[in-house]
């Protein structure tokens, strides 16, 4: 073999253990997608567990205008991590990185009580094939956008948060454009990469039971946490321990 192959040969086997190493580098990065009607301040105490055991966490601020806003919005954030990031949505969250779960820095997503959508398939419809307990939704004087009537909002949202966290909940919810909920998806990334789904069982948000149907169609790895729609903030240690197992899985 002449030094010209071996060069090509060296060159060969030096890149494909730079491939290697980049496939199983560790996931260090956790990108969250918070839900409609709240905003990504009630993640604060998940998010602090998780960087105190060595992640760089990020929480994407989407303006829930529209659902391919959104999406943009969540690719903007991924395309500054700096090496494989583990993708989490909650609640209509789940629409958004089920789409932005294609960017190719990201190696898994995470369901915290959220929609799982397959393509062509809306929030809209999703919610009303297994309705829930039932949520006071209010329309903007515009028409264009929804909120939860403040009172409602504990019973509805966050039932086992203290009152004076749901109360800021309440007050600082980022209301929803109605496009957003009626928006049909695309091909989701659950079809190409791995996932995990919690269930929060007292959910009156969305149905537990539609949360389980869409998991187990998507073949995610679910936990189920006795909690309100707002188990991110009501149950923190348990959505950051389940988010770890799945950053260490892949």
């Amino acid at each position: 073999m002449n030094r010209h192959s071996l060069s090509i040969l060296a060159l060969a086997f030096a890149s494909s253990i730079i491939a290697f190493a980049a496939e199983a580098a560790e996931v260090k990065n956790i990108v969250i997608v918070h839900g409609a009607l709240a905003d990504g301040s009630g993640w604060r105490k998940a998010s602090d567990i998780l960087v105190r055991r060595g992640f760089k966490v990020t929480v994407v601020q989407e303006p829930i205008t529209s659902l391919a806003d959104d999406i943009a919005a969540t690719n903007r954030v991924l395309d500054l991590q700096d090496g494989p990031t583990l993708l989490v949505g909650h609640s209509y969250g789940g629409m958004v990185i089920s789409e932005a779960g294609h960017n190719p820095v990201v190696t898994g997503l995470v369901y915290v009580a959220a929609f799982e959508p397959d393509k062509g398939e809306s929030l809209l419809g999703l919610a009303s094939s297994k309705p829930a307990g039932g949520m006071n939704i209010r329309e903007t004087k515009d028409g264009k956008y929804l909120y939860i009537d403040p009172a409602a909002f504990a019973k509805d949202f966050a039932a086992d948060l203290p009152k004076d966290e749901a109360n800021f909940m309440a007050r600082s919810q980022v209301f929803a454009a109605k496009e957003a909920f009626s928006a049909r998806a695309g091909d989701p990334a659950w079809n190409t990469k791995p996932s995990w789904s919690i269930v929060a069982t007292e959910d009156r948000s969305i149905n537990p039971e539609l949360e389980r149907d869409m998991a187990k169609r998507a073949g995610s790895k679910v936990t189920e946490i006795k909690a309100s729609h707002a188990v991110f903030a009501s149950q923190p240690e348990k959505v950051a321990d389940f988010i770890e197992r799945a950053a260490n899985t892949l």
